[in-house]
């Protein structure tokens, strides 16, 4: 079998009609239809079924473009290796993260980052739960967690710190509400089952057992949206409660809930110049919002 089927195939499952497989794979799409009759009689398999509305991959097409996929991954890991030697701060660095890091803490840093360095090209991934982020897929990663596993490398930031914050037009709906002795009296906004990360599940088991006035939500945007809009209480990273003018903290830090924040590296491509440039950059300004990060208790 031609390796080049599989690109094809690939190209084919991806784009869904051969126009937009010509351009995936820049040729025409006439090449494409001429590739896609040549390898289906060659090996006497269907990979597709045609109609109008584009094409379908038969079970022996999804079979192929399964492997297709591993392939692309296999290859593009080992192109990332084979520069790994590289000395030069030119290229892609791909940078993972939840995106309310991305949008409270990375964005002013990277912005800086690309005046700095114009010949670095970054690729940002999110996600609501960086732990769905596979690994391979990014250089770096930007991680709440307090026990990384042993294999990975990577750099210590800060704690993150939590608290419970509210809308201001919120607490003068509530003025009599009493968080430490009556927090059932409020309505919270709290994460679901899928936040596995969120070192504050401890304090909403211990301190909101009997609430049962709440909306779960499964990111940490929706949770911060919705106690800006004054909709309930919610337990916030400090990060994003502190620096939202419609908010107020009515807690001190969670004593026990922090979380430290760590910027994982790839062993394929950490000695990348480009790689290790962009992780001290952001290490040493992440570093420098320690006091965002850290917000200490009243005396």
């Amino acid at each position: 079998m031609d390796w080049d089927y599989l690109r094809y195939i690939r190209a084919l499952a991806i784009g869904g009609t051969l126009a937009k497989a010509g351009e995936l794979l820049g040729v025409h799409q006439t090449t494409v239809l001429r590739r896609l009759d040549q390898m289906e009689e060659s090996l006497g398999v269907q990979f597709f079924e045609r109609s109008r509305d584009g094409l379908q991959l038969t079970p022996a097409g999804e079979t192929a473009f399964r492997e297709a996929e591993r392939l692309a991954v296999e290859m593009e890991n080992l192109e990332r290796k084979l520069v790994g030697q590289d000395s030069a701060p030119v290229g892609k660095v791909r940078l993972a993260a939840e995106d309310a890091m991305m949008n409270e803490l990375l964005s002013p840093i990277l912005a800086e980052l690309v005046l700095e360095f114009p010949d670095i090209e970054l690729e940002i991934l999110t996600d609501n739960d960086v732990a769905n982020l596979s690994h391979r897929e990014a250089d770096l990663t930007l991680r709440p967690e307090n026990k990384p596993q042993a294999t990975l490398e990577g750099e210590r930031i800060a704690a993150i710190e939590s608290a419970v914050y509210g809308a201001a037009k919120y607490c003068r709906r509530n003025r009599n509400m009493d968080l430490e002795n009556h927090p059932e009296s409020c309505l919270w906004i709290i994460p679901d089952e899928t936040f596995s990360h969120l070192a504050t599940g401890r304090w909403y088991r211990k301190h909101l057992k009997s609430v049962t006035s709440v909306i779960r939500c499964n990111s940490l945007q929706s949770m911060h949206a919705l106690a800006r809009a004054g909709a309930g209480l919610a337990v916030l990273p400090c990060y994003l409660g502190e620096g939202t003018r419609e908010l107020r903290r009515l807690s001190d830090p969670l004593e026990g809930e922090s979380v430290d924040l760590w910027l994982h590296v790839n062993q394929d491509t950490q000695q990348m110049a480009r790689v290790r440039i962009v992780m001290e950059y952001l290490v040493e300004r992440l570093q420098a919002l320690e006091p965002q990060l850290e917000i200490k208790a009243a005396v």
